[in-house]
């Protein structure tokens, strides 16, 4: 039988949805019958709102999708200003005050504390300069990921034009409206593998193939990659090679094909790569050939997997980080965002400077960072010597450069532990108290909150996850610990080899890792190298929790509260829903 979720889009989905949604807003949160909760907050994921958790009654996560994380000018200030005036909660954040932007792993945006009587009026702001949360989230086309320097950095192929007519041809179309589950795509037309095609449901990765004696150049396709939960996927070769003018037809037959075999009985096998597991390549591509495209699929050509670097496991930093050179002669400069999190004051000076220094682009990474495009090398020196780039810097100590945090409990019901504010502290804390060994200059450390793995802790150096476990017979946050993930020309996830460590002792733990390591190492041998080397009773005993002068204010049950750093934060104390 079709799973609830099923039903409820049976009766309203997809752009629909948004007719309802506004009249809710005009009547208020009241209006929404509470036994209609589930279905209506389900619904309105399809244009980019999350509910957040309990205690948090009425306040809504707003998540805008940016393809390819372009921000073109005039759009980076408008996101500070509804950030201002609308993403103003009901208690300050320690580290990050009231009112911020988050940037995304799927280089998009994240705003909280979004009231739905305000929608209207932030549809508004955002779309009077082409901004758009239509599938932001729900059960269709995610934001389209790649290099998000594509369009001006060097590439192998141009990717730009294939992403904008993705997003153009998919977004709001009612035939590819309603998928079994979320679909995430990359489109990598760099040979650095930036998009990170390996943890995405359909990729398009560069490739050649010799056809009459010249070299054609396009993308070999992958499906059924993904991280979520504990089935991560790599995604498959398909043999298929497209060319840029065929790549949207090729994917919508690929989508279409989702669509109408993917499982809507089980929402947790709903996503394509357990269709890809029962299969196999060899018959997805045969019924795709068959059913869902009305020409000939090329072979796949060869691919550019050995020039891969990004997130790749070794010591080139591949993020684009720092000043680059783009192939038009101008640069581009990228700053590092801790855990991916400005404040709405800082998205002001951001999209300032871009203006005045640039051509008032700004862009979005996948390590939730934010590049400044355009810039002449006559302005290099002055932009690097503003202010903003001391809290943001394009020359970031590793363990600075390396964080990546989901939103944690702060806002999401799914979330185990609290994220952001910790692996600020975590960072902080290595970067004064560690070294890292000789020539280590990369060296990643994600924290995911959860099994939903937003923060994609499995590709991560160190991986931590959201658990809970006791210590001193009192209940407290915990972290499993993975380490040695990477993807690059030979993909792999971290090994999880630790279980439930208290969340205190977790940054001893990393402290004592890199000292085994420096002291095991051969040669100049990466981590992830050294990790892979390593037999599994020896990995099982290599993590060494320990308790260090670093404090943890955050060890408490964190998802049973209304918010964790409110004076007050007992779900009793809770101020929601928000009044009028």
């Amino acid at each position: 039988m079709p799973t609830d979720v099923e039903k409820w889009k049976d009766e309203i989905y997809g752009n629909e949805i948004r007719e309802h949604l506004m009249e809710f807003a005009e009547e208020g949160w009241e209006s929404i019958p509470e036994e209609e909760h589930d279905e209506w907050f389900e619904r309105f994921k399809w244009w980019g709102l999350y509910h957040q958790r309990a205690g948090q009654e009425s306040y809504f996560m707003m998540r805008i999708g940016t393809p390819n994380g372009v921000l073109e000018p005039g759009q980076t200030e408008v996101v500070a200003e509804v950030a201002n005036e609308y993403a103003t909660g009901p208690a300050s954040n320690p580290e990050f005050g009231n009112a911020y932007v988050d940037w995304t792993t799927r280089q998009s945006i994240q705003l909280h504390w979004i009231r739905l009587e305000d929608i209207p009026d932030v549809f508004e702001k955002l779309e009077s300069v082409g901004l758009s949360t239509q599938q932001a989230c729900g059960d269709s086309w995610r934001n389209i990921v790649g290099n998000p320097m594509a369009g001006k950095a060097p590439e192998f192929v141009d990717a730009l034009p294939v992403i904008m007519e993705l997003n153009e041809r998919f977004k709001g179309n009612d035939d590819h409206s309603n998928l079994p589950r979320k679909w995430k795509v990359s489109v990598t037309g760099a040979s650095d593998g930036s998009g990170q095609g390996d943890i995405n449901d359909l990729a398009l990765e560069p490739a050649f193939k010799e056809i009459d004696g010249e070299e054609v150049r396009g993308f070999n396709v992958r499906v059924g990659g993904g991280l979520s939960r504990n089935e991560p996927r790599l995604a498959r070769e398909l043999d298929v090679f497209t060319r840029p003018e065929n790549a949207a037809d090729v994917a919508a037959g690929i989508s279409a094909l989702f669509r109408e075999h993917g499982d809507r009985e089980n929402r947790y096998n709903a996503r394509i790569k357990f269709l890809m597991d029962e299969w196999g390549p060899e018959k997805f591509r045969r019924v795709l050939q068959d059913d869902f495209v009305d020409f000939e699929l090329e072979t796949a050509g060869t691919d550019l997997r050995e020039q891969y670097t990004y997130n790749a496991g070794g010591n080139e930093h591949g993020d684009l980080i720092g000043v680059h050179e783009q192939r038009d002669g101008n640069y581009y400069v990228g700053l590092n965002v801790l855990v991916g999190r400005m404040g709405a004051d800082d998205t002001h000076e951001l999209a300032r400077l871009a203006e005045e220094y640039g051509s008032g682009e700004v862009r979005i990474s996948q390590r939730q960072n934010v590049i400044i495009t355009d810039v002449s090398e006559d302005d290099l020196d002055a932009l690097l010597g503003e202010d903003l780039l001391e809290d943001y810097s394009p020359d970031p100590h590793p363990f600075m450069r390396g964080s990546v945090a989901c939103t944690g409990t702060e806002f999401c019901s799914l979330s185990i532990v609290e994220t952001k504010n910790r692996q600020v502290r975590y960072a902080r804390w290595l970067k004064e108290n560690v070294e890292l060994p000789e020539g280590v200059e990369d060296f990643h450390i994600h924290l995911s909150g959860c099994t939903a793995s937003c923060a994609q802790p499995q590709i991560a150096d160190v991986s931590l996850r959201g658990m809970k476990t006791r210590k001193d017979g009192e209940p407290v946050e915990a972290l499993d610990i993975g380490l040695g993930g990477g993807l690059g020309e030979n993909p792999q996830f971290a090994q999880w080899v630790a279980e439930r460590v208290p969340a205190d002792e977790v940054p001893g733990a990393i402290e004592n890792l890199l000292a085994t390591f420096e002291d095991e190492r051969n040669g100049d041998e990466t981590f992830r190298d050294y990790i892979a080397r390593l037999d599994d009773e020896t990995l099982d005993d290599l993590v060494e929790p320990e308790e260090t002068s670093y404090e943890d204010p955050y060890m408490h049950n964190t998802k049973r509260t209304w918010y964790p750093y409110a004076e007050d934060d007992s779900l009793d104390a809770s101020p929601s829903p928000a009044d009028d």
